[in-house]
């Protein structure tokens, strides 16, 4: 790979853990180089209200936040590029090649994950506009309404019980006859499904994503068995069947588990460290549990004061 500019630190991914990082890092005299890539802002750009950022009293718009944390960033002289990374090679230095080639000392990974969704362009149309695929950043926004929840995994039947104790009734919808979730999880969902909370419909797929041009205002459900089809009047639907990390271009070059990029805590006391000397980690694409936009601002953080330690013994 061919380098155009060499710095101390790159940090790729523009979520809140890549420009968190970005403050951090500069704020440390590191002056780092941030590439975009090609979501540029993460999942919070798809994401109408956030009404879970601390401090933003009345909410505040995902597009308008990751602007905000690009301002920030920039203001402490990160340097910002549109770049898409499509090739790594580890070692000192680090190289990366997109459209331009760049390497460096130190540098953090903050890409992300994106939410898998079933492909429907009703879903498409209405995401943001009643079609989450995260209970816990957008549950409120349907306190005592009807929602339904999509998927038969852990994750489904998390959302589904988190849920039910937020909107008025909750329609846990799986294309199988049985659950892939944790037995101790099933246990849960049952007991609250007799408790009239929760209404679980099994061997039934989302057809269709119902609304009025503005919101969701229902689903359509396809039968497995025969192609029969019902409707739910719904204020929201939940995809929860699952994320994948974007971590394609780590493959083979660092730790991962289950496809995310494993960090170790107290490894040369630097909790965001990868198998990788110099490379650091944060955000979604180090987090199987959590997923959240303050979490990932907080890793973000602590990766720079990682890779800002990281220099300095260097």
């Amino acid at each position: 790979m061919a380098d155009s500019q060499h710095r101390r630190l790159i940090i790729i991914g523009s979520g809140p853990a890549g420009f968190t990082a970005a403050i951090y890092a500069a704020r440390a005299n590191l002056e780092p180089l941030l590439i975009r890539g090609l979501t540029a802002g993460g999942q919070l750009v798809t994401t109408t209200d956030v009404d879970n950022w601390p401090a933003d009293v009345q909410g505040v718009q995902g597009p308008e936040l990751m602007e905000r944390f690009e301002k920030h960033a920039a203001r402490f002289g990160c340097r910002i590029v549109d770049d898409h990374v499509e090739e790594v090679d580890f070692g000192a230095p680090h190289r990366l090649s997109g459209n331009q080639g760049y390497s460096c000392d130190a540098l953090i990974i903050a890409t992300g994950a994106s939410a898998r969704y079933l492909g429907l362009e009703s879903e498409q149309r209405y995401l943001g506009k009643g079609v989450s695929a995260c209970a816990t950043c957008d549950g409120f926004f349907f306190r005592d309404k009807p929602v339904a929840v999509i998927g038969g995994g852990n994750a489904a039947v998390e959302e589904a019980l988190f849920l039910a104790n937020i909107c008025s009734h909750v329609t846990l919808v799986h294309r199988r006859d049985a659950f892939r979730a944790e037995a101790i999880m099933q246990e849960k969902l049952f007991a609250r499904q007799k408790q009239g909370r929760i209404t679980i419909l099994r061997s039934y797929v989302l057809a269709e994503v119902l609304g009025d041009g503005k919101k969701v205002t229902g689903a359509q459900l396809r039968a497995v068995a025969d192609d029969s089809t019902r409707q739910l009047e719904l204020a929201g639907i939940f995809i929860a069947i699952g994320h994948d990390p974007n971590s394609s271009l780590f493959t083979g070059k660092l730790e991962m588990e289950n496809g995310y990029v494993k960090v170790a805590a107290g490894r040369d006391g630097m909790a965001t460290a990868t198998s990788q000397p110099g490379v650091f980690a944060a955000g979604d694409i180090a987090d199987q549990v959590y997923r959240q936009a303050v979490t990932s601002a907080a890793s973000g953080c602590m990766a720079a004061l990682d890779a800002a330690r990281y220099l300095e013994q260097a």
